[in-house]
């Protein structure tokens, strides 16, 4: 099916995404699920996680109310608790000593399964860690920190030993993890959520990149990976407060699909928790930072860090980062955003394809953005595909941006077509993109027209 942009119709493309997006009816159930969640429920379960004096990955793993297997035996009853839908599952790791894991160490973490109903391949993964460390140095850290290229040393048997109550880190990434898995559990959704609380991450995610090893291995569909770590702080320590902004991180390439994931996360927020701003980071991670993101990232699934927009650094890693240093509320309202975009997405049809593959030349078998000029030369031409459309599937938008725009700019609905027209539009001034849309307003994530193809290019001389 073909159809083109009209002239008269040239202002529709002004409209923003956020407009957009606020102009479209919400969708109920979405509304519903982030309504649901409890700033009580929270609570506990931060208190209940600070109860086990220490989440350490080399704590005791054989005492019911102390350490990392008390933690992870209560998080599992929990996880059964909810609904009988849910799969649940611990995955384990036998770790050997490397870096800074200075001994071999099982690494468990626990998971949730909601199967998806007409979309079972495809996952959704939500994330926090549930370890703990209050780090205990063999010498003092000076006030303005350790010299360029010098690493802290662990006094190990120490660290392990000290109360490290990891409330905001992770504590409450784990806490939204596990609300979202109690209410969710309850709803249908067309692809399958999984909720993981990973452990390890204190010692350089040992429990999130075996995962994502296994994951990549299985040739799992995952579509999207929000990892939620530090998300209960909303006071800095220099006094600056940010209760209403989260930041969300992702990697360079400007649309990668994490970068897209992102720009979901934020188009979610805007639509469900407009008192909530997202602050996209085009980077990673915090500077000489990391978190359980990056394992999925490096083995190329689309995955981002959701954290707070004011990190208090003297309580991390530390004794004092407890649940008294801890903002309920703004781990509530991040949950939200979480819920809000994991539900979306859950719901969602999957995106269009938007390349075709090169069928001759020195680039056979590459693929290359299906746009053109059009017989004028001055459209923009764009074609995409969907092989097996959902049933409930209603059509398509196109978006647009400038090329140093970080987000989308324009939308336009164009209808269940695959092909569309934009007159007097350069494919060279702007980056393209399509979305489909169901009947229930659910949108996917955008698929980016990527720049064309070059075939290498050399001169011979003498």
């Amino acid at each position: 099916m073909r159809k083109t942009f009209l002239s008269g119709i040239l202002l529709a493309v002004c409209i923003s995404p956020a407009t957009r997006a606020q102009q479209r009816a919400l969708n109920l159930e979405v509304k519903k699920i982030v309504d649901e969640v409890s700033e009580d429920r929270i609570a506990e379960i931060l208190k209940t996680l600070e109860g086990f004096g220490t989440r350490n990955v080399f704590s005791a793993t054989d005492d019911p109310k102390k350490g990392i297997g008390a933690a992870r035996t209560w998080i599992y009853d929990q996880f059964r608790g909810y609904s009988p839908k849910l799969e649940v599952c611990y995955d384990t790791y036998k770790v050997k000593k490397q870096t800074r894991v200075f001994r071999d160490v099982e690494v468990v973490n626990v998971v949730a399964v909601l199967p998806g109903k007409t979309d079972k391949e495809t996952q959704v993964l939500i994330s926090g860690h549930y370890d703990s460390l209050n780090i205990v140095t063999k010498k003092p850290i000076p006030p303005e920190g350790l010299p360029p290229g010098e690493r802290m040393e662990y006094d190990d048997e120490k660290t392990v030993a000290a109360v490290a109550p990891g409330v905001t880190d992770d504590g409450s990434g784990t806490a939204a993890v596990m609300e979202l898995a109690r209410i969710m559990s309850h709803y249908e959704f067309d692809k399958t959520i999984v909720f993981v609380a990973f452990a390890g991450e204190e010692y350089g995610e040992i429990g999130s990149i075996p995962f994502a090893v296994k994951a990549e291995k299985q040739k799992r569909k995952i579509e999207a990976v929000l990892n939620n770590d530090i998300i209960g702080s909303e006071t800095s320590g220099n006094g600056r407060s940010e209760s209403s902004r989260v930041r969300v991180f992702s990697p360079d390439q400007r649309d990668s699909p994490s970068r897209e994931l992102a720009r979901y996360i934020r188009t979610a927020a805007e639509r469900y928790i407009p008192s909530m701003s997202v602050d996209l980071i085009f980077r990673p991670d915090r500077f000489s930072r990391g978190g359980d993101q990056q394992g999925f990232i490096d083995h190329g699934f689309a995955a981002v860090r959701i954290t707070s927009a004011a990190e208090n650094y003297a309580n991390q890693h530390t004794a004092t980062d407890t649940f008294a240093n801890t903002s309920v509320p703004y781990a509530a309202r991040v949950t939200r955003v979480n819920g809000a975009a994991l539900a979306s997405l859950a719901l969602a049809p999957k995106p269009p394809i938007v390349t075709r593959e090169i069928l001759t030349g020195p680039n056979k078998g590459k693929r290359t953005p299906n746009i053109a000029r059009g017989k004028s030369k001055y459209d923009a031409v764009l074609k995409w595909t969907n092989d097996n459309p959902e049933a409930d599937l209603a059509g398509y938008a196109i978006v647009s941006r400038s090329t140093t725009s970080p987000t989308w700019e324009r939308e336009i609905y164009v209808g269940n077509v695959t092909e569309f027209t934009l007159p007097n539009v350069s494919i060279d001034d702007c980056v393209f993109g399509v979305k489909a849309i169901d009947k229930d307003g659910n949108e996917s994530l955008v698929a980016v027209y990527p720049d064309a193809v070059y075939p290498k290019r050399d001169v011979q001389v003498e």
